[in-house]
């Protein structure tokens, strides 16, 4: 397709969606209704008087279980933030909450701290954020999401006996989400792998990073953690070890993809985690690299069934080699094996060879979904510091509040990538960074029973789109952040969003996030882009069929009924409804027959947001 027939065929599409009043969850035809998981209107379980006001991608399982991380506004006392479920499939169950910042982190924990809510005044550790969406399994109503808080484990140093507390985050499992009152989360890895021994067990045989002696703790656990059916936990870890023959004080910076088995016990059982792949792992493919050339970084991974796929290189910022890789879990656990690699042929492509992949890996346990790169050419991207979301982080990237400079210092004490002084630049004086992005670009994915690599949508000169990447501007400034480790600076990261799921034997339908729009010749920002969600179904090597599901611009009541305003003041007259602003979509959205996503309605006099579900058609369905 080119841009013009896509834009027909969402012209198309949003006929028919607006001409649809069943509200059956499929029409004969293959049409979508949408249905509302939860919207601005909603009471947020566990707080009467406040709502939702945003969210985050959702992720769903193959029976309809949505689960999502969402807040509400600032005011009057503070945000209320947490991670939330509803089972879709049915009757619409009721939104039900996982945990918030209420919520008491699961053991270990025997550290009080201040609280109205408790007797007497005090409580253990609560949650400060869960800084991550949460993930959930293919089959069954196990999830998995990384929370902050503070130290939750206080002990005596067995060198002086001196009294200090511990683990500032970690990685934090519900195994039946679809009965959160009934259950309750456990932890699944934590910062207390030095922690030797306790009361209850010896928190460093199970929480120490592997395989690095003496006993080391992570440090932070970027990225979501990804969980199979089995319990499985499957998540990225950084930590540091001494540098070889220097002072006891100097360390280097590791990194590596872990997994763990955890069970509805304390600290989730005594199975220890696991190694996949560190900075101690020769890449299996080297290529270009020297043999022996270990991976500078790793990606979070995605699990499902007994395996685990991530991406991993030699060096993150100009990769020489690496690819993506699978390995096995539980029993089949080892064995380290390269599905697409640096240097392999892009198909349908002659002559062009892979160059780069993305981090987020969409895996369901056979399909691997992914976004890829060759070539050398790139276009220049003005990416503009944020307005809003967290103040601190704003301030850094805009050399603002606690991160100004000395007036005729010289002095950068924020971002030293963000430029602040181009009074040409029309949105002066907020500041920007400049990243060169491939200008070939593509969707992609691999069966990994057949081996075959089917190309599924792409982006550059003469393609249907102009790019899939999407910049989101994170990390921790310098002296902020966890405590007891080293967080990542602040930085802006690009990330393409798909998922894929399979429909029967060998075919699978993948929906992902695209973009169309020039760029402004002068500040090399997109002009009035278009961001849709487009569902493509694959029926052999050749025979696909793609349909635009959502657009940005489009008429946001097709998706929900109570994203309207009244815009003349006139009851007598319909209300209208609020356009599209943003689409949101992660690796986990499409299972079965399910595909979940974020939304944002909203103009200058109002906004509207949720999270949304549809169930598509069964496997042997023409759709």
């Amino acid at each position: 397709m080119n841009k013009q027939q896509v834009s027909a065929l969402a012209g198309a599409f949003a006929v028919a969606l607006a001409t649809m009043a069943t509200p059956a969850a499929q029409t004969e035809d293959g049409m979508l209704t949408w249905r509302v998981v939860a919207n601005n209107g909603d009471t947020i379980p566990g707080h009467a008087t406040r709502q939702f006001n945003s969210y985050n991608p959702p992720s769903v399982n193959a029976h309809g279980l949505v689960v999502f991380r969402a807040r509400s506004t600032g005011r009057p006392q503070g945000p209320v933030s947490g991670i939330y479920v509803r089972d879709m499939d049915g009757d619409d169950g009721d939104l039900a909450r996982i945990a918030d910042r209420d919520a008491e982190v699961p053991q270990p924990n025997n550290t009080t701290y201040p609280g109205d809510h408790a007797p007497g005044g005090s409580a253990l550790a609560t949650y400060n954020e869960f800084p991550s969406i949460p993930r959930i399994a293919t089959g069954e109503n196990a999830i998995a999401t990384r929370g902050n808080h503070p130290p939750v484990w206080t002990y005596a140093l067995p060198e002086d006996g001196t009294e200090t507390r511990a683990g500032t985050t970690g990685v934090y499992v519900h195994l039946r989400a679809s009965e959160p009152h009934t259950a309750a989360l456990i932890t699944g890895a934590s910062l207390l792998g030095t922690v030797s021994p306790s009361p209850y067990m010896d928190f460093a045989d199970i929480f120490r990073v592997p395989g690095v002696e003496p006993a080391t703790r992570f440090e932070v656990f970027p990225g979501s953690p990804s969980i199979t059916d089995d319990g499985i936990i499957a998540f990225k870890g950084n930590y540091s070890i001494p540098a070889p023959g220097a002072a006891q004080t100097e360390t280097i910076s590791q990194t590596g993809v872990f997994w763990r088995r955890v069970v509805q016990d304390y600290a989730g059982g005594f199975d220890p985690i696991e190694l996949i792949a560190n900075s101690q792992t020769p890449v299996p493919n080297r290529g270009a690299c020297q043999a022996g050339t270990q991976f500078g970084s790793t990606a979070p991974p995605s699990a499902a069934n007994d395996s685990v796929v991530f991406a991993g290189y030699d060096d993150e910022h100009a990769p020489t080699c690496g690819g993506i890789y699978r390995a096995g879990l539980g029993k089949r656990a080892g064995g380290l094996r390269t599905l697409v690699g640096i240097g392999a042929k892009v198909p349908g492509r002659e002559g062009d060879r892979f160059t780069r992949f993305g981090e987020g890996l969409s895996y369901d346990g056979r399909f691997v979904g992914f976004w890829g790169t060759w070539g050398d050419v790139t276009k220049t991207l003005r990416l503009y510091c944020p307005q809003e979301g967290n103040r601190v982080r704003r301030d850094y990237c805009n050399h603002a509040g606690d991160f100004s400079p000395v007036a005729g210092s010289g002095e950068i004490r924020g971002d030293p990538a963000s430029v602040c002084d181009d009074t040409s630049d029309p949105l002066y004086p907020i500041c920007y960074q400049e990243k060169a992005v491939p200008l070939h670009q593509g969707i992609f994915v691999l069966d990994t029973v057949t081996r075959q690599l089917a190309t599924i949508a792409l982006a550059g000169p003469e393609a249907p789109f102009d790019d899939f990447l999407y910049w989101n501007y994170s990390g921790a400034p310098p002296g902020v952040g966890h405590g007891e480790g080293h967080a990542e600076p602040p930085r802006f990261r690009s990330s393409a969003f798909l998922s894929a799921s399979a429909r029967a034997g060998a075919t699978f339908r993948i929906a992902y996030l695209g973009r169309s729009g020039p760029l402004d010749p002068l500040t090399n920002a997109y002009l009035d882009p278009v961001d849709g969600v487009y569902l493509t179904t694959v029926r052999g090597a050749s025979e696909q069929a793609t349909v635009m599901l959502l657009e940005t611009g489009m008429d946001g009541s097709l998706v929900d009924g109570d994203a309207v305003w009244d815009d003349d003041d006139e009851p007598s007259t319909p209300d209208v409804g609020l356009p599209i602003v943003t689409l949101g979509l992660e690796r986990e959205a499409l299972r079965g027959n399910w595909l979940v996503l974020s939304a944002s309605m909203g103009d200058e006099e109002k906004g509207w947001a949720g999270v949304y579900a549809a169930k598509l058609g069964p496997p042997d369905a023409a759709n």
